[in-house]
């Protein structure tokens, strides 16, 4: 539940930074509010599930190995040496997003195999494809598309993950 907890803050941020022209007022603000909404939920069912498990000491899997440590930092390389990259061949700003987008999933791609869990590939070949739509879209008229596109899109796919396996989890604990 905490990866899911993580991936939930991760895409309420990324939607509400994201959301914005060329959409509306109200559908920037209906989306932002629907992504703080799924935040919440995601942080209440994970407070559930919190409560009625203990684990024995010892029983809880590592998600922080040193597999997990490598991708991690391999991220942060790529993120922020990409975006210098981006700046320095003058790109416009919105390809900041796409670049992002596509390097999470790549992570969460990259995660699947160390963490054993194939379900966290989906999201990352679908944040893998939003943020390479969004770096061609940023070569051409539709720039202003970018945010929405590999931005609000890849929040949503988080958030929609996260409440999904956050509801299929508290719906195990309780049966």
């Amino acid at each position: 539940m905490t990866g899911l907890l993580v991936g939930a803050v991760f895409g309420a941020v990324f939607v509400v930074v994201n959301a914005q022209s060329p959409l509306n007022t109200v559908t920037v603000n209906l989306l932002r509010v629907a992504a703080c909404l799924a935040a919440a939920g995601v942080l209440a069912m994970w407070m559930v599930i919190a409560r009625k498990e203990r684990p024995a000491a010892g029983s809880r899997r590592n998600m922080f190995s040193r597999g997990y440590l490598i991708v991690v930092a391999a991220e942060a390389i790529l993120l922020f040496g990409g975006i210098q990259v981006l700046a320095a061949w003058e790109r416009p700003e919105q390809t900041n997003v796409a670049w992002v987008a596509f390097v999470v999933g790549v992570h969460f791609i990259a995660l699947a195999p160390i963490w054993k869990d194939w379900g966290i590939a989906v999201p990352g070949v679908v944040l893998t494809l939003l943020g390479g739509v969004g770096l061609v879209l940023a070569s051409t008229a539709a720039v202003s598309w970018v945010p929405i596109v590999s931005g609000v899109l890849s929040g949503a796919v988080l958030l929609a993950g996260a409440v999904t396996f956050g509801w299929r989890n508290v719906a195990a604990g309780t049966a």
